[in-house]
């Protein structure tokens, strides 16, 4: 086995070229400090560039460090240290400084002014060539050698590399196609610290609207909810959907929260759920006729049940535009069928979250913080190992937390 650069011993190695790897190996070297980038991908920050859909939702504009802190459940404690030492504001500093200007855009989330994780990325990589980190690409690391606390050397191929301090950022497990594989989980493992099993994103989607809320306990079966970004139609889902007091669940909703998640970092998720997906407009408002013709000196809410889903006359009938419920049916103009068909097909529904920040998150699980001085990432079982990133166990809601 053969020692890289004639036995060179580095001040820092950082394993993982991912957007916490990039920003550590960074700053060692603006300290003055030597330092080399391992990242087994053919090039940097593949996940950071496609984050947020190719936006990238830097951070949280939340002023209040409380309740920013508050977002991260048991985790918030230990965050007091870290976030007083390289806040909000230091990261828009941090962008703004190096020609990125950002913007705040709804639920304080933050953005790169381009919208485009690409630029996110340059600024990143230019820290890195003006500070002299050495990268290597393709380096895939194979072992960690450790001995009486204390890291010695890694081993990338057939070459041992030995340096003073290490800093693992290999990420966790969420898009494993960019490389996050789990692989730093592993190494912490056989290093002797507790590792919490990464867990699926199985939770209720919390909503704005309060006509849900009104619906708690109703379930709309066999629907179809169609979520969108900006606008944008990006998925669909076919399935029973249970309304609560908080907003959507459900088998069917649990089990896509996590692509929802990933939406959210995106920018603005709105929905429409379609009551009646088997019937088009058409056929959907020749019932409505028919049931008008047979109920003509009745009132809309006499008859909603024969037209609506049961049970969510008390919900929907006030989001009719210029219809009241008393009015009898018979005196509904076309173009007010028309509004109650759509209505049906098309409920409004704004999605600002999931439920339960303590699993909240595309894929949570880590090291666990109480093997970690929070101060400096550093491990409580090895003198000069540091972590970063996703490796750590802390849970967070989509928005701007996690980068």
């Amino acid at each position: 086995m053969k020692h890289m650069q004639d036995n060179k011993q580095w001040d820092a190695v950082v394993i993982g070229g991912g957007a916490s790897g990039m920003m550590a190996a960074g700053r060692a070297a603006e300290r003055g400090k030597s330092v080399l980038l391992l990242e087994k991908n053919l090039e940097l920050g593949v996940k950071l560039k496609i984050t947020g859909g190719g936006r990238c939702n830097i951070t949280n504009a939340e002023g209040d460090e409380q309740k920013l802190l508050s977002h991260y459940g048991k985790a918030k404690s230990a965050l007091h240290s870290p976030f007083s030492q390289f806040g909000v504001k230091d990261t828009f500093l941090f962008f703004e400084s190096r020609g990125l200007p950002l913007v705040v855009q709804k639920y304080s989330r933050v953005f790169p002014k381009t919208e485009r994780a690409i630029d996110v990325f340059r600024v990143l990589e230019k820290y890195l060539k003006q500070n002299k980190v050495e990268i290597r690409t393709n380096a895939s690391v194979k072992k960690i050698k450790a001995e009486d606390g204390h890291i010695s050397a890694v081993i990338v191929d057939d070459e041992e590399i030995i340096a003073t301090s290490f800093i693992l950022a290999t990420g966790g497990k969420s898009h494993p196609e960019t490389g996050s594989t789990g692989d730093g989980f592993s190494w912490l493992s056989l290093l002797g610290h507790t590792v919490k099993e990464p867990t699926p994103t199985i939770v209720p989607l919390a909503v704005q609207d309060e006509w849900i809320k009104k619906l708690a306990g109703t379930v709309l079966q066999a629907a179809r909810i169609s979520f969108f970004v900006e606008k944008k139609r990006k998925l669909i889902l076919k399935g029973d959907i249970a309304c609560t007091h908080f907003g959507l669940s459900g088998p069917l909703i649990l089990n896509a929260a996590g692509n929802v998640a990933d939406l959210l970092h995106e920018g603005t998720v709105t929905a429409q759920i379609d009551t009646y997906p088997q019937k088009d407009i058409g056929l959907l408002d020749k019932i409505i006729v028919s049931v008008f013709d047979k109920h003509k000196n009745k009132s809309l809410k006499s008859v909603w049940n024969n037209i609506a889903p049961i049970g969510t006359g008390r919900a929907l009938l006030p989001l009719l535009k210029d219809i009241v419920s008393d009015m009898k049916v018979n005196s509904i103009t076309k173009e007010q069928r028309r509004q109650i068909v759509d209505l049906l097909k098309t409920l409004p529904v704004t999605i600002i979250g999931l439920m339960g920040y303590d699993r909240a998150v595309v894929s949570d699980g880590g090291l666990s913080l109480e093997e970690v001085d929070t101060r400096t990432m550093r491990s409580k079982k090895y003198a000069n190992l540091y972590i970063t990133g996703d490796l750590l166990h802390i849970n967070r809601p989509s928005g701007g937390y996690s980068l």
